[in-house]
């Protein structure tokens, strides 16, 4: 009796719970890379074995978020494995082109249906006054990275910038890898297949950065992140009108604490378990509220994925190689399908607007050199305009309605009173502390960093066990009832 009772539980532990998706910030993820590490050193010396092994864990870390949607992944790899072979092969053009157009149609078509059916459906019955019932539709997680990831592979293969995989195992596994599978980075195949076949060698040091870019991220995430989210800006973005403008403005600077702070915070932790598995991926973020301009800006916040528009978008819209006119428009519609890659809203494809126009206006006035040529106190102005007007489009990123992002606007405008900001400051202690640590995360110099993951680096195999169990145990003291899962696993 017992032990069908222990099966049964083993059973539902394994199983995939809606309720319960897995998160790098859990206690399941916690047992599920230290079984991948520990078997792990018995296949890293085979090629083939590496590979599989690897695959099978990442289709199931999929698994574990989103259920039997893992079959997407599979789905994608098979019909851009075999475009990418056709799209190599053949010398007919229009073939090359059928092939790459399979491609692009079926990620954009797994994209669109999960993503935005809904969203069309209240769009044509907002317009037409139409009665079309909702689609009951579950949005498996990260669809929108690992369609865009799968599909840059056939479009640089069109493009002669990449010869295809040989071994379909070997395409799967790039599109599957657990670390940055559901919210990035968004890696090139140019970048990771050749990885696969590297023999799997992590210096001292690249185990220290490791460690340091997990342990960061997690203290980003679980620490900052959640606890100002669940303990001060959902309240006011929930009702807006409750509060003073000194409080909604004060949510607002939590809230771009926040989001950084959640998202970096996964790509540091991604980056960070894929280095102790032998593969490095790209830098995510790079200090983005140091940017002086928007250009700047979004050269430093989910380069992933800003660099990823840039080629496969921008530049085949044609850059900026046809003329001013055009330049501004490529820009404009980059951002806003940018911005509908983030969410089926019109509030992203707002949101993607005005960072398209700023972009535009950056480049009629050619704002990013001339400011480059300035003094520091120009520079300082710079990143203070650059964060505010990240600000105001981050106040309907957020708020879940229109009328909720103006009633924030129309607090900060109309009802300040600034002595509530020390109100504040004494009632949300704690909140404000974090804050002020995750802005200061930006403005840290690069040598600070550099010196604590040589200090981690340094530690024995007992420093480091016990720096692991300390930063888990904080975790623990800041956690709230339920895991809240990473902002980006939405998009």
């Amino acid at each position: 009796m017992f032990e069908s009772d222990f099966f049964i539980n083993l059973v539902e532990i394994l199983s995939y719970d809606p309720f319960k998706p897995l998160l790098f910030n859990s206690g399941f993820f916690l047992f599920f890379f230290i079984f991948i590490l520990i078997f792990y050193r018995f296949f890293w010396r085979n090629y083939r074995a590496k590979v599989f092994f690897l695959t099978v864990m990442s289709l199931y870390f999929y698994y574990k978020s989103s259920g039997l949607f893992f079959y997407l992944v599979v789905l994608s790899s098979i019909v851009d494995f075999i475009a990418g072979k056709y799209i190599h092969s053949t010398e007919v053009p229009a073939r090359k082109k059928l092939f790459l157009v399979l491609s692009i149609l079926t990620n954009l078509g797994i994209l669109g249906y999960f993503k935005y059916t809904n969203f069309f459906i209240n769009t044509i019955n907002s317009m037409l006054s139409g009665g079309i019932e909702f689609v009951d539709i579950f949005l498996p997680v990260g669809v929108s990275f690992f369609t865009f990831q799968s599909m840059s592979y056939t479009i640089d293969i069109y493009k002669g910038k990449l010869e295809p995989e040989n071994k379909f195992i070997d395409f799967l596994f790039f599109v599957s890898f657990f670390p940055q599978l559901v919210a990035g980075p968004i890696v090139r195949a140019k970048e990771f297949l050749p990885q696969i076949k590297n023999d799997v060698f992590i210096t001292k040091e690249e185990i220290g950065r490791a460690l340091f870019l997990i342990l960061a991220g997690l203290m980003k995430k679980a620490i900052i992140a959640d606890y100002i989210s669940i303990n001060f800006i959902d309240r006011v973005f929930e009702w807006p009108t409750r509060y003073t403008g000194a409080e909604n403005l004060m949510a607002v600077y939590a809230y771009l604490v926040q989001i950084y702070c959640d998202f970096s915070g996964y790509s540091d932790m991604a980056i960070g378990l894929a280095l102790l598995l032998g593969f490095k991926l790209p830098l995510n973020f790079n200090a983005p509220y140091r940017a002086k301009t928007t250009t700047e800006f979004w050269q430093r916040w989910h380069i992933s994925l800003s660099s990823w528009l840039r080629d496969y978008l921008y530049i085949s819209l044609g850059g900026n190689r046809k003329g001013k006119g055009r330049t501004y428009i490529n820009l404009m519609l980059t951002m806003l399908l940018g911005g509908l890659w983030h969410g089926a809203s019109w509030r992203f494809v707002i949101w993607g607007g005005w960072h398209g126009l700023a972009l535009a206006v950056e480049r009629i006035f050619n704002i990013p050199e001339w400011i480059s040529k300035k003094n520091i106190v120009v520079k300082i102005v710079g990143v203070f305009i650059t964060m505010h007007v990240w600000a105001v489009s981050m106040i309907f990123f957020r708020a879940q309605s229109y009328e909720t992002g103006f009633q924030i606007i129309n607090q900060i405008i109309h009802f300040f009173h600034f002595e509530v900001l020390f109100q504040f400051i004494e009632g949300y202690t704690l909140v404000f502390i974090l804050i002020i640590i995750g802005y200061l995360t930006h403005y840290v110099p690069q040598r600070v960093e550099d010196k604590v993951q040589a200090f981690i680096t340094n530690l024995p195999l007992v420093g480091k066990a016990f720096l692991i169990t300390f930063v888990i145990w904080l975790v623990a003291q800041f956690k709230a009832a339920d895991i809240q899962p990473f902002i980006y696993f939405q998009f």
